[in-house]
């Protein structure tokens, strides 16, 4: 049995749509990294026992969750937005974004969205936004899985350019342990500069190696 229900997508089929998509994001809240949204289609019978948003679900389980999905999704997209483009726009426009991306990386091209959270994406095709949808819906809590797994790995690789902060583990939240960082080092080129807590540090930006040289 699967954990959530799919009432939204079966209310969707009902109505004629057939490729159905699930977005949501990770990364809102964090001091550093870019927000990175994915976009699901579950075939119609699919398997994949305890699937959850994803943050009701601990590490192992998310990655045993993302394997499963790729394996039987019919389609997965994926969209990044960084953190010069979040200081730019601000982040909620650059949540938006990313999940617009991730929705254009599909194929086959969805005919119906389901949006996690209240607001929706800019897109002609025809969406829903839920509020908690990740624990509502099964396609967009593939999609908060994926989205989750992939920042997590993203930032492990970020630890690797920049050890002083600690990415592996705190993924660019705001953890005690990174805003010591923040303090001691000042920031590096992927924290957000617009946020409280890194922006009163930005002078010394220029005193870290860029992350692609």
């Amino acid at each position: 049995m699967d954990t959530l229900p799919g009432e939204f997508e079966k209310q969707a089929r009902k109505r004629g749509y057939t490729k159905i998509a699930g977005i949501d994001e990770a990364g809102r809240g964090p001091l550093a990294g870019p927000v990175v949204a994915a976009a699901a289609i579950l075939p119609q019978q699919f398997s994949l026992p305890h699937l959850d948003d994803s943050k009701r679900l601990s590490p192992k389980r998310r990655e045993q969750l993302f394997d499963a999905i790729y394996d039987q999704a019919v389609s997965i997209g994926i969209g990044m937005v960084d953190p010069a483009e979040i200081d730019r726009i601000n982040i909620l426009q650059a949540s938006l974004l990313s999940m617009r991306i991730a929705v254009n990386n599909l194929k086959p091209v969805p005919d119906f969205l389901l949006v996690d959270g209240t607001f929706p994406i800019r897109s002609r095709i025809p969406q829903l936004a839920i509020k908690h949808g990740d624990s509502r819906s099964p396609s967009i809590a593939a999609a908060s899985i994926i989205a989750k797994v992939t920042r997590d790995r993203l930032m492990g690789f970020y630890d690797q350019e920049f050890p002083e902060f600690g990415f592996c583990r705190n993924k660019g939240y705001g953890t005690e342990e990174h805003r010591t960082a923040i303090r001691t080092f000042g920031c590096c080129t992927i924290h957000r500069k617009s946020f409280r807590g890194v922006r009163e540090y930005t002078e010394d930006l220029n005193n870290h190696r860029p992350l692609f040289p």
